[in-house]
């Protein structure tokens, strides 16, 4: 179920000017949880999950001590965490991918993430980013409100009991379902899916379903995670309409539909009117990704909640599913006030086209190369001169600064999930639409999926830093599915202000951590 602070549940009040730095405690531990009814040992903050919400209010900052007290043999020891979503402008340091921008904290060891929001708002979230390890538990949502929303006169309730979290769950660990993996070429199939840390699976007991409560005549305001390691949840509420307005953090002018597609780490917020009959009503949310047959506790439909209007009795509804207008990308646009097709409609300063390819199952070449982490994470290579190709492995592209850069993947085959750490692109022309280009207005985000057609997306490379760029299907990233930009290596070395965190002391812990990590037994990282 979700957890947020007591001392932050009403920080989303306080006005923009009051912005202040939140402080959480994040325990990485060991803990027993059953979120569909069977039990298992997880790795969790807190001893929850999903994990505790980390919540902010637009121009925070905040801090996260974050202690690593992982001892189950069975599941990685060492962990980092990515806060997805954030674009990390001067703290590269911060973004949390192992190997990237960090190497991981190894057990017994204490590290502190520290970051600006930096004027960012809507739907972020975190998770670990060392291998498979959010597979097990490590992920949470992470909402950033913004008091002047310019958006808020459509919906009257937006609030803790608005968060909707999304995931699949595992009953197996990680490592060993990474290793059936890679023997046996079958991606791993959840065993349940969740909504709000709750679900069933075929013969398991019945796990109360989550219930969201609304009043007839209210419009609310739903802030939906994906905390996905593979399957898009495809999600509705029976017998109602809702208006579509926000993807990844960035606001669009609302589309109403009756079902949408969510892949894993995309964020949305909708705005679904409490008009019908007081009743109970099923949200669906069934995860698409794996077959039963090759999991048979994986029921896609039992993936469900309660919407229950006050007054309501406390019964399962008895709503059937009407097949319903689906969200089309393409007819998303950004709101006026973020700037929609400011990167214009010229052509690109620099293209990327980037082929996968699967020629050695089930691993993933782009452009013939198989990610493979490097031993020295990519920031720490720029930081100590790497700036040519030559510098980095091949799975590292070096792009230039202040240029509008085009990624295209042709798609086709396997369906994938692809993010870029540290930016926002714009979606010049969807899956599936290959002749299609949008440059005046174009769906904005930071995930977007790849299934058939030239996906192409835009973004302006103002951002200095090591940023990954890798599916997010967790088992496809483990197998290869990745690349890493150094964008503008030379201005994180050089430039009119700070790259990286100002503190010696701050920056020093962050180096130790590789001599540390790297003196560690196997089993402990």
């Amino acid at each position: 179920m979700l957890h947020l602070a007591t001392s932050l549940a009403i920080s989303t009040l306080l006005p923009v000017v009051l912005a202040v730095t939140r402080k959480y405690n994040f325990d990485i531990v060991n803990a027993n949880v059953a979120p569909d009814g069977f039990e298992r040992t997880g790795v969790l903050v807190n001893g929850m999950f999903p994990g505790p919400v980390v919540v902010a209010n637009k121009g925070d900052s905040v801090q996260i001590q974050t202690n690593n007290k992982l001892t189950n043999p069975n599941m990685r020891r060492s962990t980092s965490i990515h806060w997805h979503g954030f674009f990390q402008h001067r703290t590269a340091d911060m973004d949390g991918p192992s190997f990237v921008t960090q190497c991981p904290i190894p057990p017994n060891t204490t590290f502190l993430y520290e970051f600006d929001t930096a004027g960012q708002t809507g739907n972020f979230w975190y998770h670990s980013h060392l291998s498979t390890q959010y597979c097990d538990g490590l992920r949470g949502a992470f909402p950033v409100y913004d008091p002047q929303d310019p958006l808020q006169h459509l919906y009257d309730i937006d609030d803790a009991s608005t968060i909707i979290t999304l995931a699949d769950w595992y009953h197996d660990f990680a490592p060993h379902a990474q290793q059936v993996f890679l023997t046996s070429t079958i991606v791993p199939v959840p065993d349940s899916g969740l909504i709000n840390g709750v679900g069933r699976f075929n013969g398991g007991p019945a796990v109360p379903y989550a219930v969201i409560n609304v009043t007839q005549g209210k419009r609310y305001r739903f802030r939906i995670f994906s905390l996905s390691c593979r399957p898009f949840h495809t999600f509705s509420v029976d017998n109602h309409t809702f208006d579509v307005m926000e993807l990844d953090g960035t606001e669009h002018d609302p589309v109403a539909v009756q079902n949408v597609d969510v892949y894993a780490g995309q964020r949305i917020s909708i705005i679904l009117n409490a008009n019908q009959t007081v009743d109970n009503y099923w949200i669906r949310a069934p995860p698409t990704g794996g077959s039963p047959t090759n999991n048979p506790n994986f029921n896609p439909d039992l993936t469900l909640a309660i919407l229950r209007y006050q007054g309501a009795p406390e019964v399962d509804p008895t709503t059937v599913n009407v097949t319903g207008n689906k969200l089309n990308e393409a007819d998303m646009h950004p709101i006026k006030e973020v700037g929609p097709g400011n990167l214009g409609d010229k052509p690109a300063d620099y293209a990327i086209n980037l082929q996968i390819t699967q020629p050695h199952i089930p691993f993933f070449d782009i452009n013939g190369i198989s990610y493979v982490s490097p031993s020295v994470p990519v920031l720490l290579q720029i930081l100590s001169g790497a700036a040519k190709p030559q510098d980095f492995l091949p799975s590292v592209i070096i792009i230039p600064a202040n240029k509008i850069i085009e990624v295209s993947i042709p798609g086709g085959g396997v369906s994938h999930h692809v993010q870029v750490h540290g930016h926002t692109f714009d979606v010049v022309r969807t899956s599936g639409v290959d002749s299609v280009t949008n440059f005046v207005n174009p769906p904005r985000r930071d995930v977007v999926a790849v299934t058939s057609g030239n996906t192409t997306f835009r973004f302006f490379s103002g951002n200095a830093g090591a940023w990954f760029l890798h599916c997010h299907i967790d088992w496809h990233l483990e197998a290869g599915l990745a690349i890493a930009f150094a964008e503008a290596p030379e201005d994180n070395v050089s430039g009119p202000t700070p790259k990286l965190h100002p503190s010696p002391t701050w920056m020093q812990a962050w180096k130790n951590l590789c001599p540390m990590y790297d003196a560690l037994d196997p089993e402990l990282q």
